[in-house]
């Protein structure tokens, strides 16, 4: 009989991020696309999602309205997300669209409040959500990363995502001590963009400061392997006219220093809240980093510089935290504990 409704319902695990949404689905990553939905404000009907929302951002016009309904890991417009995650589930290949009877574990920050948590649990539950749970980032990361989240020993993961940075050290299946701080990808584009127009009197949009940041960003001045340099297109904002410069990496590197010192500023904190005995367990195993971050050129030299420990990176940092939500779903009475839990 179990397996008959079985039939009729659906496990889906999401990782509801600022930056991008990514869905697993029979233990498949089968939506990976960014967080944002395109509306048509005359109609209010839904134009597009994903990727395709992302083509139109920053280039409508009145009629067209682009939204990235996440701001700092959390929901920030409530009916945006809801009709941006019912589009993003009907992408699932296969879906069973017989009984909208799913089951959901939804990855959320550390650092969220009671009433961002509610926000959460509404928003699935009118996609046709009958069952969910929701889990920590750093929990999901940490099991993603094929870390026994289980074991008495400590590990400190360093999710750096769009909206947020998470800190947590972990042990015992749980998180001892956490940081979660709103200084992460986006912040590293907000400065690109707003460097731009200081130094080079250059007017950008958040696209290009991503792209900016993608492909010459660094946190360190100094790197073995630099990328060459990256032909930047925008306004001149003294003639008006459209114009090109190029940047080099050390240029964005100076730029991005005061939002890596924040960074490392909350792993210190972290550190010193951390008990002695999983401090020296970090000592042996160092730090992990996961999230797109993560990917920015000489972040793991920089940290370890700071800290004096070994940092590791994630393998595929982008896709550890939707890793270990799916993990969790296949093994959701193994690690029940961990996560919120509503019937619906």
């Amino acid at each position: 009989m179990a397996r008959f409704f079985n039939f009729f319902s659906q496990e889906i695990a999401i990782d509801l991020g600022t930056s991008n949404t990514l869905i697993i689905c029979d233990g498949e990553i089968v939506v990976d696309e960014p967080s944002i939905i395109a509306i048509d404000k005359q109609t209010n009907a839904v134009m597009a999602v994903g990727k395709k929302a992302m083509l139109m951002h920053e280039k409508t016009h009145q009629k067209i309205q682009t939204i990235r309904p996440l701001k700092d890991g959390v929901i920030a417009d409530f009916d945006a997300t809801e009709r941006m995650m019912q589009g993003l589930i009907e992408m699932i290949p296969n879906r069973k669209k017989l009984f909208r009877n799913m089951r959901m574990i939804i990855c959320i920050p550390s650092g969220i409040t009671e009433v961002e948590k509610r926000a959460v649990f509404d928003s699935a539950e009118h996609v046709g959500s009958r069952e969910t749970y929701l889990i920590h980032e750093p929990m999901a990361a940490a099991l993603g990363i094929g870390l026994d989240v289980t074991e008495p020993v400590g590990n400190m993961i360093i999710d750096i995502g769009g909206g947020t940075t998470e800190i947590a050290v972990i042990a015992l299946a749980g998180i001892v001590c956490d940081q979660s701080i709103r200084t992460a990808g986006d912040e590293f584009t907000n400065d690109i963009v707003n460097y731009m127009r200081r130094q080079h009197n250059l007017l950008i949009g958040e696209r290009t400061g991503e792209q900016i940041k993608i492909n010459v960003g660094a946190a360190l001045h100094e790197l073995v392997n630099p990328p060459e340099d990256y032909a930047v297109h925008g306004r001149d904002l003294m003639t008006g006219i459209p114009k090109q410069i190029t940047v080099s990496y050390s240029e964005i590197s100076h730029c991005l220093d005061k939002s890596i010192s924040k960074i490392e500023e909350a792993i210190l904190k972290a550190l010193e809240s951390t008990p002695p005995e999983l401090a020296a367990d970090i000592y042996r195993t160092g730090l992990y980093l996961t999230g797109g971050g993560a990917m920015l050129r000489g972040l793991d030299k920089r940290i370890a510089q700071k800290t004096k420990l070994p940092v590791q990176i994630a393998e595929d940092p982008l896709r550890a935290v939707v890793r270990g939500t799916g993990i969790a779903l296949k093994n959701v009475e193994r690690f029940s504990f961990l996560m919120s839990h509503k019937n619906m």
